[in-house]
């Protein structure tokens, strides 16, 4: 792993909820720590409602983590942008997160419970 990126398990139960809806809940959840950056916390995504998130035309590369795709979130007030990611093909350092999916947090929420 890149020395500075720690992954580990996040502890507890962990809730997304975006335009009024609980999109998912985990106790599975990972926290991913890169250098001085906020924590995210990366849900599996068999804890996450797929059926609220459309895949998204956007991708980013990261020379640590590899290529990420997004997905927009369907919510009754419309569609919520870019607001989830995942690397289905991460790098080897980072092979934890495949299968999670990790959400900007000044799109929607994410708790502890």
């Amino acid at each position: 792993m890149a020395d500075h990126i720690t992954i580990r398990p996040a502890g507890g139960t962990w809730v997304v909820r975006a335009g009024g809806a609980v999109l998912g809940e985990s106790s599975d959840a990972l926290e991913l720590i890169e250098g001085d950056m906020a924590p995210v916390i990366y849900f599996p995504r068999s804890d996450i409602a797929m059926a609220f998130l459309d895949a998204s035309d956007a991708t980013s590369h990261c020379p640590y983590k590899g290529d990420a795709k997004y997905f927009n979130i369907v919510a009754k007030s419309g569609p919520i942008k870019d607001a989830a990611w995942t690397y289905e093909t991460p790098s080897e350092n980072v092979a934890q997160i495949k299968d999670y999916l990790a959400f900007y947090t000044s799109k929607v929420a994410v708790e502890q419970v």
